[in-house]
């Protein structure tokens, strides 16, 4: 307390000018209209100014759910303008192919997550999202985004989960040429990250260059009809008994953000049943 006491008569003066200075303004501005105009004026400025830059800040964090929302709906759109597009060629005029195939698609759970590591220049390229066992995601689902696949997850936890990309040497994933029904194994060589193969297309396949590949849905990873990229060049495979095609990514690797996790609630019925097909036949060929 008396140190107190020995600051404020040791500086006195100062308290005391600047009292007499907001005395001073406070009569200035009040008693002039010129000068009470260009304060209200500055003040409305500023004040402005701060609220704009607190309403870009609220609108730049709103944009990350904004954009969890349109990745979404980007693979769903996806997903429908792929069945319009077999229902067109097919020329059927029955649209009930189309509604099972809406209701088909429900059955899948879209989890929204965001890409935290991305790795583009190894052979074994991996990359990590922020959603994991407690959101429900586990190993082996299926990851897209709004321009098609992007991987599959290869290590879960309980809040990140780190996906195996198409970007990885180990990377397989069942694709077909859309409109043809010819399917085989997109790979990557470690060369383009936006560029994969397509392997073992038979020879006797009829297809061009600018053709789609998507996922076929062969596999209980990815539905059918998922974006992979377009076809460009067309080569012998190394024993000449098969196609080997280079396909241009849909999905650039390199901007990727925001991503989905394809969860199938079905996957593991259908793997109890497989497997106990598969111990049945091992029975019946022992006996």
């Amino acid at each position: 307390m008396q140190n107190l006491l020995e600051f404020l008569q040791k500086y006195h003066h100062w308290f005391l000018f600047v009292v007499l200075e907001v005395i001073s303004m406070i009569l200035l501005f009040q008693f002039n209209s010129y000068h009470n105009s260009v304060w209200f004026s500055t003040a409305n400025a500023a004040v402005g100014s701060i609220n704009e830059g607190r309403a870009e800040m609220e609108s730049y964090f709103q944009l990350s759910k904004m954009n969890e929302s349109l990745t979404t709906r980007n693979f769903y759109l996806e997903r429908q303008l792929t069945q319009m597009r077999r229902l067109y060629s097919e020329a059927t005029g029955d649209t009930s192919v189309f509604r099972q195939d809406m209701e088909f698609l429900k059955q899948y759970h879209l989890v929204p997550a965001k890409v935290v590591t991305n790795e583009l220049n190894r052979p074994d390229n991996l990359l990590t999202i922020n959603r994991g066992a407690k959101e429900g995601i586990q190993v082996g689902m299926g990851v897209a985004c709004g321009q098609g696949v992007v991987g599959v997850t290869y290590l879960v936890g309980d809040h990140y989960t780190v996906v195996m990309p198409v970007l990885n040497t180990a990377s397989r994933i069942s694709c077909a040429i859309r409109g043809h029904n010819y399917f085989g194994v997109l790979r990557w060589d470690a060369k383009d990250a936006g560029v994969a193969y397509l392997e073992d297309i038979p020879r006797h396949a009829r297809f061009n260059r600018g053709d789609w590949v998507e996922t076929n849905g062969y596999s209980s990873i990815f539905p059918p009809g998922v974006l992979v990229g377009k076809i460009e060049t067309v080569y012998n495979s190394a024993n000449g008994l098969s196609y080997r095609v280079k396909v241009r990514l849909s999905t650039d690797f390199g901007r990727l953000r925001d991503v989905v996790v394809i969860n199938d609630p079905t996957v593991e019925e259908r793997a109890r049943l497989l497997q106990s097909a598969r111990d049945s036949l091992k029975l019946n060929v022992k006996e």
